[in-house]
């Protein structure tokens, strides 16, 4: 009888086990199918593609030729806006997530392509840092995830001194110039104490430092507004930048993307403008005399390669009485190496007639010439030798440094400089350049008028949506004459203005201006970090892109790649084009937010990009 009582309860046990594992299967399948089907509802991951979508997802660069041709007539196909109302104006599929690897891509910067690609390239040219952009049937056809636990930045001015950790999960910085105060680390923030190499104690008192060597007024470096424009080359975190903008000077800080990984991105995140660029082989993407001020802080270069080449790209972007600040060990060091380059360096900048304007401790400050009469003056074959007569110097985009001066134009050397007001008068003041283009003041003047309608327009549009700080870094996508940007004087922002490479060359009244800006093409990928803007302005940049044969696609995945969560794409085109945009808002986890038709051809909508996290990072939010 107990043999049978313990035959039973060994019955008994097996059932309950077996009950529990067939209750525990059930459970792992309802809780896959959850999962499976309720990333495919929302914005973890979006699982419908093409066999194009599948080579570009973001896994890797596959080397394979497979389905090349199919990716190529795809290309081809959607590289037009659909117009008619036909069957083909559907609600396209959903766009996948790239690999979570890819939440830092920069297209065209991808040292990923460059090595799969085998270009061989002279990296002691810095080839390897300048633009390298894939062909289209490499390009990635997903949207770029935030990092793990990524939140909305912090707002200006507060970022300038602070951002999120998270947002940019890099922390070697802060390690490695943990002696120069770049960057310290706060819990789950990073902070930034305004120090660089040469300024450990402060950017404010080095620029400072600056102002009184060149006896400006009070030590203000803006010189009572004749300053305005810096190119700060080698910039780390931008905090020289960042601390120029209370003297009302607006600095272009630029480095590329090398061992110090993310600076200009830490940059774009505290709202300091930057870009990602080098002086490697090609001009920088500035027109001639931009820039009323350099400036290095021991920014690494070898300013005596290639017969000076990269001291004379400074010369061609700095105005006429420009200066460039050298802030390095060869302008103070006696040890012997120090004091050859600094002997050899003196000698070039001699015969590219620069002055020494001023030179205390740790820093010489060189003067460029305000005419064309040293030039003239210099014995026949010296070195360098002026650029060739028919040499653009405005010409930048893809163009090859050059080892020459570029003299002024007979204005200028008449003139005794640029002949531009100071600021803030310059921002609406007509430059002498507009004669360049044709344009007279009265143009310029209907220009800026039109552009502060519009600006009002569209901020009344975005309601009360738009606040005193919800933008800070805005870009215009084709920005003519610069007036979009003048028209947001008032406003806490500051204003990328992009112009086409293969239009009229505006970019330089746009600098003469007071204002910043680069040339790019937009049927390629721009040079910054994903999420890096608040605000894109789309000024007939669809129809362009469209009249070229570039893919829709890759430029609105491209929007969305540089666009941070939450901010907006404001489109001013044909009505017909806008409304294909549209169409393509759900796929991308886009709002549109606002509309509005116009007199003419053309119309606006205001779009805004919605937060979404992948499923690890909304697990790291919990």
């Amino acid at each position: 009888q107990s043999r049978a009582l313990i035959m039973t309860r060994a019955r008994s046990d097996g059932a309950q086990k077996r009950l529990l594992v067939y209750v525990g299967l059930v459970a792992v399948s309802l809780l896959f199918l959850y999962f499976y089907f309720g990333s495919r509802n929302s914005s973890e991951s979006a699982l419908e593609y093409s066999s194009r979508s599948l080579r570009r997802l973001g896994t890797s660069y596959l080397t394979g030729d497979e389905d090349s041709d199919n990716g190529s007539k795809q290309e081809e196909s959607s590289s037009k806006f659909d117009m008619d109302d036909g069957e083909h104006n559907i609600s396209p599929r959903s766009f996948p997530v790239c690999d979570d690897r890819h939440s830092e891509l920069i297209p065209c910067l991808d040292r990923n392509l460059i090595y799969q690609m085998r270009l061989k390239l002279d990296l002691s040219l810095m080839e390897h840092y300048e633009r390298h952009c894939p062909m289209p049937e490499r390009r990635f056809n997903c949207r770029i995830p935030p990092p793990t636990g990524y939140k909305v930045p912090i707002k200006w001015p507060k970022s300038r001194d602070e951002v999120w950790k998270a947002n940019i999960p890099h922390t070697h910085l802060a390690h490695e110039k943990s002696d120069q105060n770049w960057m310290v680390v706060k819990g789950d923030k990073i902070n930034f104490p305004g120090g660089g190499t040469h300024f450990h104690y402060g950017a404010d008192k080095y620029i400072a430092h600056i102002a009184n060597m060149l006896n400006f007024s009070n030590d203000i470096l803006n010189n009572e507004g004749r300053l305005r424009t810096v190119l700060d080359v080698g910039c780390g975190v931008a905090s020289f930048g960042g601390y120029l903008l209370s003297s009302n000077i607006i600095a272009m800080s630029l480095a590329p993307n090398d061992v110090h990984q993310n600076q200009i991105q830490f940059a774009l995140e505290r709202g300091i403008p930057a870009f990602l660029g080098v002086l490697g082989t090609k001009r920088l993407p500035y027109p001639s005399r931009s820039f009323d001020f350099s400036h290095c802080s021991r920014c690494r270069i070898d300013w005596l390669q290639r017969d000076g080449i990269l001291l004379l790209e400074l010369d061609r972007v700095l105005r006429p009485g420009g200066y460039f600040a050298y802030s390095s060990p060869e302008a103070y060091a006696q040890d012997e190496e120090d004091r050859r380059i600094w002997k050899k360096m003196s000698a070039l900048v001699g015969r590219m007639c620069w002055k020494i304007a001023a030179k205390k401790n740790q820093t010489v400050i060189w003067q460029k010439p305000l005419t064309n009469d040293c030039y003239l003056e210099r014995e026949p074959g010296t070195q360098p030798p002026l650029c060739r007569s028919d040499d653009d110097p405005d010409a930048v985009w893809g163009v090859q440094m050059e080892a020459c001066i570029t003299p002024y134009s007979e204005h200028d050397h008449k003139t005794r400089g640029s002949g531009l007001a100071p600021w803030p008068e310059r921002l609406v003041s007509p430059p002498p350049r507009l004669a360049d283009l044709g344009y007279s003041g009265e143009t310029f003047d209907k220009d800026m008028e039109v552009w502060r309608q519009r600006v009002d327009s569209y901020w009344s549009l975005l309601g009360t949506k738009m606040s005193s700080d919800t933008v800070r870094n805005v870009m215009d996508m084709k920005a003519n004459l610069g007036s979009f940007a003048a028209a947001l004087k008032d406003k806490d922002v500051w204003v990328m203005n992009v112009v086409p490479e293969d239009g009229p060359n505006t970019l330089k009244i746009v600098y003469d201006r007071g204002l910043i800006g680069t040339i790019h093409n937009w049927c390629e990928s721009y040079s910054t970090y994903p999420r890096t803007y608040d605000m894109l302005h789309a000024w007939t940049v669809f129809s362009d892109v469209e009249k070229k044969g570039c893919s829709r696609e890759d430029l609105l995945l491209e929007i969305d790649r540089i666009l941070r969560p939450t901010g907006f794409l404001i489109i001013r085109d044909r009505q017909s084009v806008i409304d294909s945009v549209k169409r393509y808002a759900s796929a991308l986890h886009w709002d549109v937010v606002a509309a509005e038709e116009e007199e003419g051809d053309e119309n606006v909508a205001v779009i805004q990009k919605k937060l979404w996290l992948t499923s690890e990072s909304f697990r790291a939010t919990d």
